[in-house]
């Protein structure tokens, strides 16, 4: 069993109340940041820790702090990224959800920390039971004196705003989010500036997930040395994983980082294996947006060692042969899976949500979507598959945002993995598109 930081108390009964979450020894990172430490104290411990941004683009969250400009006279904000909206990624509803206090003391921390006195939690909008938990627990902990003015008797002021978002996913990108946030349409901005010297109402801005944010208080209590010390180099910590697919048990778990994929996936502690007369066929590591790996690369590396749950090990061998780690959206394959539909599947989302912006992103992911479905539905050429991999190149790291480059990964990797799938729908157009019909050739199952 592996260290839990966030889910230590997930099974406790009433949890998600003040009182219960208090009894677990709840808010007391708040009184030792608060009374005993300063606000670069905290930062310093938090840079020790060496966490990574849980969100997905992995981005040192101390170093990130570390960078928020402090003019005299303009206000600071703290905003937390709760538009969890990547395709198989549920761990921050789950949390939030469960352990709503957790959430509120991190967002306390980590405002004091940043000299922000009013700071935001923007949820997506399809989960307003979630947002009517925050509000409650925020309810709870400023009655009990943990919120609002003169927090402790420390002279340190906070409030603390919930603000639904209308279900784009493209307000998951910090500054579409920012944009939404000053009631604007969710457009990405150009950087720089980045939001640390303009973000918010053009005022200095931390943007950080769920997540991230969390694991303050922890590290505030047993400080940051305690955190680096778990996990594996510089994957230090712990990592929510969302589990779903074809595995016998789908669900969030905690793992610390270094577990072996293998291990994950198979131990009867997290997902306990691919479901009963079936066998491995792919895998997409981190939520829908990153490359897809089939069964041989999955579970070890080249040099024959094996591929473990860190940063650097998913992303070793690069986009060839490697992925992201990302959100922790862990989506299983078995061989009844069809990946161009599953990659047609994934177009449509990343069509449907671009903001329209950017050129590439706006026409490239409608294209990629079109041809995707003329192949799966019988009407593809082979020309088909090179004329997918030419539109991702001309897509990716040319948009604003990382959405274009979300939408090329999946349909470049597929194909760099899955090409013989890609061709057999062409040549075998009228099996191919029968109910179920599943490619049958070479492939390497674990």
């Amino acid at each position: 069993m592996g260290k839990k930081i966030l889910l230590e108390h997930i099974n406790v009964p009433g949890i998600e109340t003040f009182d219960v979450y208090r009894k677990q020894g709840g808010y007391t990172a708040v009184e030792k940041a608060i009374k005993t430490m300063s606000p670069d104290g905290v930062v310093d411990e938090v840079k020790k820790a060496g966490i990574r941004g849980r969100g997905g683009a992995g981005f040192p969250m101390g170093m990130k702090w570390s960078f928020l400009a402090k003019p005299e006279g303009v206000p600071r904000y703290l905003v937390c990224n709760a538009d969890e909206s990547e395709p198989g990624t549920f761990k921050d509803h789950y949390l939030m959800k469960n352990i709503p206090h957790l959430l509120i003391e991190g967002m306390i921390i980590s405002s004091y920390a940043l000299g922000a006195n009013k700071s935001f939690i923007y949820v997506r909008g399809e989960l307003m039971y979630v947002i009517r938990i925050l509000e409650k627990a925020i309810a709870e902990a400023k009655a009990a004196g943990f919120l609002g003015k003169n927090i402790l008797g420390s002279g340190y002021d906070l409030e603390l705003v919930v603000h639904p978002g209308g279900g784009a996913y493209i307000c998951g990108e910090e500054t579409a989010l920012l944009e939404s946030l000053e009631g604007k349409r969710g457009n990405p901005r150009n950087k720089p500036p980045f939001p640390a010297v303009k973000g918010l109402y053009q005022c200095p801005t931390v943007v950080n997930n769920v997540e991230s944010i969390a694991t303050a208080a922890w590290i505030v209590n047993n400080g940051g040395d305690a955190y680096a010390a778990i996990g594996i180099g510089r994957s230090s910590g712990t990592k929510l994983i969302s589990a779903s697919g074809h595995i016998k048990k789908p669900g969030v778990y905690e793992i610390e980082l270094g577990v072996p994929v293998e291990e994950f996936l198979y131990s009867d502690e997290w997902c306990g294996g691919i479901r009963d007369g079936h066998h491995l066929k792919a895998l997409v590591a981190g939520g829908s947006s990153v490359p897809i790996l089939p069964a041989n690369l999955i579970t070890k590396l080249a040099n024959g060692e094996p591929r473990l749950m860190t940063y650097e090990s998913l992303s070793e061998g690069g986009f060839q042969t490697g992925t992201m780690l990302g959100s922790g959206g862990f989506i299983v394959f078995d061989e009844t899976a069809c990946i161009v539909r599953n990659t047609w599947n994934f177009s449509r989302f990343y069509h449907h949500e671009s903001c329209g912006q950017c050129s590439p992103c706006r026409e490239g992911t409608g294209w990629m979507e079109k041809v995707l479905h003329r192949i799966e539905y019988g009407h593809g050429s082979m020309h088909d598959i090179d004329l997918l991999v030419d539109v991702a190149k001309k897509i990716e790291g040319n948009t604003i945002c990382p959405l274009g480059d979300a939408a090329a990964w999946p349909v470049a990797s597929a194909i760099r993995h899955f090409r013989d799938e890609f061709e057999w729908h062409i040549t075998h157009p009228s099996e191919a598109t029968q109910p179920g019909a599943v490619f049958k050739g070479e492939m390497a199952l674990v």
